[in-house]
């Protein structure tokens, strides 16, 4: 599990509350590894190595998430939105769930904070993109832990399931890794 995090706009108000949630669920599930790296300070080659071994990636809604494309298919996305973005980000919103989508991932769903920053136009007037499109993202314990503990339980049965595939040699997906990053 990686936690793929941002700094400034659509980055976590209390970053270490959402690690330490995130951590402890991890913490619950044998074989589970936490990663928690910023989208701002890796090489090219750090970024291939991080998504390379993710195969559940939590993270704001950002370009960050374009990285998904490095990870094994059947990997899953979490994904977080400031205020205001259901009501008037358009279908950009959505890049991110059709790119795991499309490749084989499964988008295990968006939190969308429904706090933050006001507009002083009606919310669904398209000038507050201005104000929510910076605007960083809170924290719901509760729904975080649970919404881990589910995805966690789903990965962990389907590692499960591919490790007995392999074992009768029935696993037809595998494809070696070949990068020049090492």
């Amino acid at each position: 599990m990686t936690l793929f995090l941002r700094t400034g706009a659509r980055s976590f108000r209390n970053e270490s509350a959402v690690i330490k949630v995130f951590r402890e669920e991890c913490g619950k599930v044998d074989g589970c590894r936490i990663q928690v790296a910023y989208s701002n300070n890796l090489t090219f080659c750090e970024q291939v190595k991080l998504m390379s071994s993710t195969d559940i990636l939590v993270s704001p809604h950002g370009a960050q998430l374009t990285n998904m494309f490095l990870m094994d298919k059947n990997s899953s996305v979490m994904e977080f939105f400031p205020k205001g973005w259901l009501k008037v980000a358009g279908v950009g919103q959505f890049v991110y769930h059709w790119i795991a989508s499309w490749s084989g991932m499964n988008h295990r769903g968006a939190w969308r904070d429904p706090d933050g920053n006001n507009c002083p136009f009606p919310e669904d007037d398209r000038r507050c993109m201005s104000v929510f499109k910076d605007g960083t993202i809170g924290v719901n314990e509760t729904h975080f832990s649970q919404w881990a503990q589910s995805v966690l339980g789903e990965m962990k049965a389907r590692k499960l399931e591919d490790a007995k595939m392999t074992a009768n040699g029935n696993n037809f997906e595998h494809v070696p890794k070949t990068c020049h990053c090492g």
